[in-house]
């Protein structure tokens, strides 16, 4: 399978959004990539301190995942596309995953919020596995993917071959540049992503926005724990790479003795 991975600007409204979308969209089916994943919240875009994001509306947020389905039409590829939704319940921090021919085949909600979050999304309930052409994949949001490995594992143990990351970690105003991926001053998240493919023998994908100070690099990881590829620091643009799904079997996943450890 040949995925894109997106590192889009930080959006300055919906509509800058969906540009963004639209022109990395079509910049990945030009190189034949079968899935393309987005950042975190990239519509309308996480609600950062420093950063003005558009107030939405469940009209708006309507209006621009109907835009991206044309555009998998269009382009004849599969996105995933992280976004806020309302809910009966409240508000989610989600991506969506829309099939290129254009139908939703479903939705993984953030079910670990990160602390500072509690007051802006509710928690989703449900963890998913989905398939585009054949792979099985699950969706790990941010925070899930970093310290709750666990959310890795049980996709990695219900056969997916790949397991997405939407992640939102940068400034555009201050921090450090980052020049050497995995670095050992470097934040721990690029060595985070190297431990959950590694400790459960799958692809590991990880989709960040292109700021100024990011925190981490869009990145692909192999099965083997090694980087494949990465995006480079505070760059806009996108990847394409194939991986050869055989390598992910998943091995490490499946011996885990998951009796051992259930609550009692």
């Amino acid at each position: 399978m040949k995925v894109a991975i997106a590192s889009p600007p930080f959006p300055k409204s919906i509509e800058d959004a969906l540009f963004q979308v639209e022109k990395l969209v079509k910049e990945a089916s030009e190189q034949q990539a079968e899935i393309i994943c987005f950042p975190e919240s990239y519509i309308p875009g996480y609600p950062a301190e420093e950063f003005e994001v558009e107030v939405s509306s469940p009209e708006k947020l309507q209006a621009a995942l109907d835009k991206a389905r044309k555009m998998a039409v269009e382009n004849n590829i599969a996105i995933i596309l992280p976004m806020d939704w309302y809910s009966p319940h409240g508000l989610l921090n989600l991506a969506h995953v829309i099939s290129n021919t254009g139908e939703l085949l479903g939705f993984q909600a953030k079910t670990q919020l990160d602390p500072t979050e509690d007051n802006t999304w509710i928690a989703g309930t449900e963890r998913s596995i989905f398939e585009v052409n054949g792979v099985k994949f699950g969706i790990v949001i941010c925070h899930e993917g970093f310290r709750y490995p666990e959310l890795v594992r049980w996709a990695a143990r219900r056969g997916a071959k790949i397991v997405f990351h939407p992640h939102f970690g940068g400034s555009n105003m201050e921090g450090v540049e980052l020049t050497e991926w995995g670095n050992k001053g470097n934040p721990y998240y690029e060595k985070a992503m190297m431990m959950r493919a590694l400790e459960n023998t799958i692809y590991f994908a990880s989709s960040n926005c292109a700021t100024r100070y990011p925190e981490s690099a869009s990145s692909l990881i192999g099965p083997d724990g090694h980087c494949i590829t990465h995006q480079p620091y505070g760059k806009p643009g996108v990847f394409v790479t194939e991986i050869n799904t055989d390598l992910a079997t998943g091995i490490l996943a499946k011996r885990f003795k998951a009796e051992l450890y259930a609550d009692k």
